[in-house]
């Protein structure tokens, strides 16, 4: 089996923010998030325009508390953070709770928003609701992030095991039977010669 279809395993993104009204428990979240086993691949505190939480939240505008969200989501600093595991998105959502902290605490005592939010407002934090979500939610704060799947920590170690491992053995080998004068070089041209990923290519014939 060639990389290219080496069946990979993917691990997902989604966008968290601790409210306004949690920020003074950042550390608290923070621990719980990553013995949730997340990732924090990207985090910053901000201060949002009225403006830019209008943008943000645009879904949600018409609707009758969209003013109110909008004034608490640029009342203070929040905590933005892009989180990585498997499952990213459905976990999150599982562990903040549901949107009404005030129903949560009946519901889903030992969720986030049960313990650090006070209603449906004030629900102290935010998550992504859907991988199309997550995409837009993470371009909005982090302009510069490239939304590609991540692979698992279990992938890669196969994918490194069945086609880099073999080759570089291979090549170590080599290097120690020819002893050249600049092993550094002589490894590197060897291994761009036997790069399993590059076609040979002879007489204008890709082989």
């Amino acid at each position: 089996m060639s990389p290219a279809s080496h069946p990979r395993i993917y691990v997902e993104r989604t966008l968290a923010l601790i409210k306004p009204d949690a920020v003074d428990r950042t550390e608290e979240i923070e621990d719980v998030i990553l013995k949730s086993g997340f990732t924090i691949l990207q985090r910053k505190t901000v201060q949002l325009s009225p403006q830019q939480c209008s943008d943000f939240y645009a879904k949600q505008y018409g609707k009758l508390f969209f003013p109110s969200l909008t004034a608490f989501m640029s009342s203070g600093p929040i905590v933005v953070m892009t989180l990585a595991r498997n499952n990213a998105i459905g976990h999150w959502k599982a562990i903040i709770g549901p949107v009404n902290s005030a129903k949560a605490r009946e519901t889903h005592p030992n969720s986030l928003r049960a313990k650090f939010g006070s209603d449906d407002l004030r629900n102290a934090l935010h998550g992504s609701k859907s991988f199309n979500d997550a995409e837009r939610e993470i371009k909005f704060m982090f302009p510069h992030s490239l939304i590609e799947p991540l692979p698992t920590r279990e992938a890669t170690t196969e994918y490194l095991n069945t086609y880099v491992n073999p080759v570089l053995v291979r090549g170590l080998t080599e290097l120690c039977k020819n002893k050249p004068l600049d092993p550094l070089v002589w490894l590197a041209e060897w291994l761009v010669k036997h790069n399993p990923n590059k076609p040979q290519v002879n007489d204008g014939a890709i082989l």
